[in-house]
């Protein structure tokens, strides 16, 4: 799921909502009256569809939205607050505990938040739950569980199967309809009639009228006629009736008709087909087929026959394939992989493909640690996202099943992911939990410690951030660790920024910059070039700062790097603006916000807009007030204003009182208000659109 506003566009929608349209009425019902609407039923019964149909009909009705949280990749509870707020048009960068960020955002909100596949998580989201609704009175919440989830406000919407015909009219039974418009997809010109009329009614008979297990099984009419279809379901659903075997329990059972329909899917999959089944079963969200064939490929199943055997699951509807502009990806329903996931445990592979997959996601990680510095920033930024359930179960798995130092090695190799694209908070909690795990001094503890001072800096956390790069460093420099040394000695000096102590950032930042033994990671003397031009244009040595700032630029094109870069602009903006000139200003910070912007950064988008705001007073703007208002909005969900320095304080309140003197105090509220409550990407058209 991207994130952002869910724009009611639901998976598997070329399936017409079949006989549904009362269970949806009825879950728009008890939302129009209770606050927590869960719906619930075996799997496989279209809870989801019905609940996004719902919602998306709902979607005018809501001030603020309706907001999809798909909750199937999680593996643990403490991964749903980030899911939420990744969902929700919230930069989690705060310090703050992200449950009271959430609550604070939503207080005033009127919106309604989709919670969709909760069974797997059913007490944290109970949790999450009552204190998002104690905090928000306008929030409205849908979920959909094999379970209610136990709060007090909670109404339950049971799904049942669809009705089957009883008799010889097959009309009577919205099943056979399903089963009729699932056909027409698999096998173009499909239709009913008197040949095949009795065979079609009794396979939705013996499947119950169970939606999932009736489109599995309309995928085999491509190679099997109606006749032969029901014998072998008949045949198929006396054996899987009666057995014991592992494979076909689930927590809650399994509905029997959809054990049939999954089980035999499985046996006419061919044993390859079966095998990869299984080990896909492992990733979290989307499936990239260039991971497939890193994680699930062997001398049993060649990485050649991969993407074959993908194109064969999807047209037999194991997976659903997902075109997007970076390639093809593939998406497995939860039934569908808990089903694989039974079997790859029962096949004595789980560990062993868990480890691989972990080791996949951990080798990309370091490959955007070395690229990172380079053109391709948006692409990864791109990637990272679309692959942040997976990224969250590699290191769900790593603290799970320590083995060496990989979670401390996949945590502090995510740094770029982290601290420059947004995720500064999830960031923190999963740097945390490896260093507090993995207390053994080595090179990976280093990276995790450095990284960890970084977000901790861009949270305001300025003594945090100072202790734990002290730290570092002092391990670093009696290992002789040079790239730790220089990035601790980066992230001492940017925290002296945010503590007040130019001076001493000054110094920090010249160590870096001085030194004549560095290693090939270039990162720390950009780091260290935007510290000391901060530091020195607060100190007021701003043709000292400007030329530190140049040489961040011309360093930054040297290597095609923009989100640095876009640092130093911000700077230079703020440096231009003390010098008297608003006008260079404007242009800085307007080049420096696009990128930020492209990619999420809160903390650059933020402080960019507080140098347009008094740019545009300069101006004579009036413009400036929905500015302020607009940066407000970003600060709140960064942490600490102005990450709590000094310097920048003082020149957001006097930016603040100038505007009130030159609008009035009624005026300038309207025009606050209007900026700090828009959308935020109309927000930042508006700020990008000053002349």
């Amino acid at each position: 799921m991207q994130v952002g506003q869910w724009q009611g566009n639901l998976p598997g929608e070329s399936t017409r909502m079949i006989g549904r349209r009362g269970e949806v009425d009825g879950v728009r019902a008890l939302l129009g009256r209770s606050r927590l609407v869960t719906v619930t039923g075996v799997a496989g019964v279209g809870k989801s569809r019905i609940a996004l149909r719902a919602a998306a009909e709902l979607r005018e009705e809501f001030a603020d939205g309706v907001w999809l949280v798909a909750l199937s990749p999680l593996v643990e509870g403490s991964a749903l607050p980030y899911a939420i707020a990744e969902a929700l048009p919230l930069s989690d960068q705060s310090s703050r505990p992200v449950t009271e960020v959430l609550a604070d955002y939503l207080a005033d909100r009127e919106l309604l938040l989709v919670l969709d596949t909760c069974e797997h998580l059913t007490e944290a989201c109970a949790e999450a739950v009552r204190t998002l609704l104690a905090a928000a009175p306008r929030l409205r919440v849908l979920a959909t569980s094999r379970r209610p989830l136990g709060c007090a406000e909670e109404q339950v919407r049971t799904v049942d199967p669809l009705p089957v015909p009883e008799g010889d009219d097959w009309r009577e039974g919205d099943a056979v309809e399903l089963l009729l418009d699932r056909a027409a997809a698999t096998v173009p010109g499909f239709t009913m009639d008197e040949r095949n009329r009795d065979a079609l009614m009794r396979v939705c008979r013996r499947l119950e009228g169970l939606p999932l297990a009736i489109e599995l099984a309309a995928a085999r009419l491509r190679e099997l006629s109606p006749a032969r279809l029901a014998e072998r379901l008949e045949d198929r659903f006396t054996v899987l009736g009666t057995t014991d075997h592992q494979v076909y329990d689930a927590d809650p059972p399994w509905h029997q008709a959809l054990r049939t329909a999954i089980g035999w899917s499985h046996q006419l999959c061919t044993p390859a087909e079966r095998l990869l089944w299984a080990r896909a079963s492992v990733f979290a969200g989307g499936i990239d087929p260039v991971a497939v064939k890193q994680v699930c490929a062997d001398d049993r199943l060649p990485s050649w026959q991969i993407p074959q055997l993908l194109e064969s699951l999807a047209d037999k509807s194991i997976l659903i394939w997902e075109p997007t502009g970076a390639g093809d990806r593939y998406r497995m329903l939860d039934t569908i992989r808990e089903f694989g996931a039974i079997w790859l445990k029962d096949l004595g592979q789980d560990e062993r493909v868990r480890r691989r997959h972990r080791d996949y996601y951990l080798a990309l990680a370091r490959d955007g640690d070395a690229s990172w510095i380079g053109p391709d920033q948006y692409a990864w930024y791109d990637r990272m996202t679309v692959e942040l359930p997976n990224l969250r179960a590699a290191l769900q798995f790593a603290l799970v099943r320590p083995e060496g130092h990989t979670a401390l090695e996949l945590a502090g190799a995510l740094w770029f992911f982290w601290y420059p694209c947004g995720f500064l908070q999830e960031g923190r909690h999963f740097l945390e939990r490896a260093l507090a795990q993995d207390r053994a001094p080595g090179p990976a503890r280093r990276k995790a410690m450095w990284a960890c001072a970084l977000v901790l800096v861009c949270q305001g956390e300025g003594a945090l951030a100072e202790k734990l790069a002290v730290e570092c460093a002092a391990e670093a420099e009696a290992q002789g660790d040079v790239e730790a040394t220089l990035m601790a000695w980066c992230a001492m000096s940017c925290a002296a920024i945010i503590m007040g102590d130019n001076a001493r950032a000054a110094e920090a930042a010249r160590k870096v910059i001085d030194r004549e033994e560095r290693s090939l990671f270039c990162f720390p003397e950009l780091l260290a070039c935007t510290s000391y031009g901060m530091s020195r244009t607060m100190a007021g040595s701003f043709e000292d700062g400007i030329a530190a700032l140049e040489r961040l630029r011309t360093l930054c094109d040297q290597h095609g790097e923009r989100w640095q870069r876009a640092y130093g602009d911000v700077l230079r903006a703020q440096a231009e603006l003390a010098c008297g000139r608003p006008e260079q200003a404007r242009a800085y910070a307007k080049a420096a916000l696009e990128v930020k912007w492209r990619l999420h950064d809160s903390l650059g988008m933020a402080m960019a807009i507080d140098v347009l705001a008094p740019a545009a007073v300069a101006a004579g703007e009036g413009r400036a007030a929905r500015m302020l208002g607009l940066a407000d909005q970003i600060w709140d969900t960064v942490g600490k204003h102005q990450i709590g320095t000094p310097e920048l304080v003082a020149t957001r309140r006097a930016c603040e009182s100038e505007v009130r003197g030159m609008l009035g105090d009624r005026a300038y509220d309207e025009a606050f208000s209007a900026g700090r409550d828009t959308d935020l990407d109309a927000g930042v058209a508006y700020a990008l659109s000053a002349r």
